[in-house]
């Protein structure tokens, strides 16, 4: 398949005249990564609206199309044709930048994770410093559209967002640097190489790499805006953050970034702990390698969408304390297991030692985080 797809590229370009064959072949490179995530953009809105209808005794979407397939085309068509309404004492030109510079750095994030053997987009010696560097630039765009209303409470909402975003970072960026340590390299196709073979050399396979991947995913999380981390927009609080006053496309545009900055997390968290497109037997390696790609990218998605739908949100007390009073210690911990795990010699011996120092901490600090809050177990009831 991949064999497939690079032939057709090479092929496409023959026929094309030679002044045309840089720029072409680099819109033949990016061009199927928009179309693949805008497409999974719309599927996953319409799942994460079933879904949710389902865990809230619900139906969900309904009416337009066979089980309501077609209401993301009905959305989106709603918004293109909503009014944009532009407050009148806003900087006009930082409101309309605001929502497209936001899209711009996950499509770029998008672009360097590999998908296949040969199916890598853009192929950088560093590529998780690319992937980090241009996510933060999400940080002043989200000051962008927060300043650009003249609104305090836009500007509240975005300082609130961006003091969210830069905690959370923390720790992401942390849990990714034991993975660049054990593999030795900035790399994602050298990293994904190094997980090759069965899903035992996978890195979420060890002690330090499945606290990791957990620590990766919750962070994840909290940048992408999802429960239980959406406090931006969250309407009982600050009515919707740094989007306050946006409306029509631009408000669509905002939903796109947010939902392309979680497929980028997914995409980082599969190559970096999950094996990237690896088969996780060797036998299995006929199914061409895009299909554990996205099959891996399927299974996290779902597990975001039970998460939404379970947990209720946090306050921002209880999100500031838990990014830097136990993300960040937890993951400064697994520094020292992934040391050990590789002075230990990755055997039984690894098992043991590091077992117990990546445990014990998280029960430690999970009981200190919670000490003097009064927790009840939640009671469900559901309609008859």
């Amino acid at each position: 398949m991949e064999t497939l797809l690079i032939d057709l590229k090479s092929q496409i370009l023959e026929l094309a005249p030679e002044f045309l064959q840089f720029p072409l072949g680099h819109m033949l490179s990016i061009v199927p990564v928009i179309s693949v995530f805008a497409s999974l953009f719309a599927l996953t809105t319409w799942v994460e609206r079933k879904g949710l209808g389902r865990i809230q005794n619900r139906l969900g979407p309904n009416r337009v199309g066979p089980v309501g397939i077609l209401q993301p085309m009905a959305d989106g068509l709603k918004m293109i044709f909503k009014e944009d309404i532009v407050p009148r004492s806003a900087d006009k030109v930082v409101h309309f930048l605001a929502p497209i510079l936001l899209v711009i750095p996950t499509m770029l994030a998008l672009s360097v994770i590999p998908y296949g053997e040969q199916l890598v987009p853009i192929d950088l010696d560093a590529g998780i410093l690319f992937f980090f560097a241009i996510g933060g630039a999400a940080e002043l765009i989200v000051f962008m559209a927060g300043w650009s209303r003249r609104n305090k409470y836009a500007m509240l909402g975005a300082m609130r967002a961006i003091a969210q975003m830069i905690s959370y970072e923390v720790p992401l960026i942390l849990s990714s640097i034991v993975v660049i340590m054990m593999a030795g390299s900035l790399s994602l196709v050298d990293i994904v190489a190094s997980q090759s073979g069965a899903f035992w050399n996978w890195h979420v396979a060890t002690p330090w790499g499945f606290a990791g991947f957990l620590i990766f995913l919750t962070a994840a999380l909290a940048e992408s805006n999802r429960s239980p981390f959406d406090i931006p927009e969250a309407e009982s609080e600050i009515i919707a953050g740094h989007m306050t006053e946006y409306s029509g496309f631009k408000y669509a545009l905002f939903f796109l970034a947010e939902y392309l900055g979680l497929f980028a997390m997914t995409g980082l968290a599969i190559t970096l702990f999950l094996g990237g497109f690896h088969a996780p037997l060797p036998f299995l390696d006929f199914i061409p390698a895009p299909f554990w790609f996205f099959g891996k990218f399927a299974f996290l998605i779902a597990l975001f969408i039970w998460i939404r739908g379970t947990l209720p949100r946090l306050r921002m007390d209880q999100l500031m304390g838990f990014a830097w009073k136990f993300l960040l210690p937890m993951t400064l911990i697994t520094f020292a297991a992934g040391a050990t795990w590789h002075y230990a010699g990755h055997g039984i011996l690894g098992w043991i030692l590091c077992t117990p120092m990546v445990a014990v901490p998280y029960v430690v600090l999970g009981r200190a985080l919670t000490k003097g809050q009064n927790i009840k177990k939640r009671v469900y009831r559901f309609a008859d």
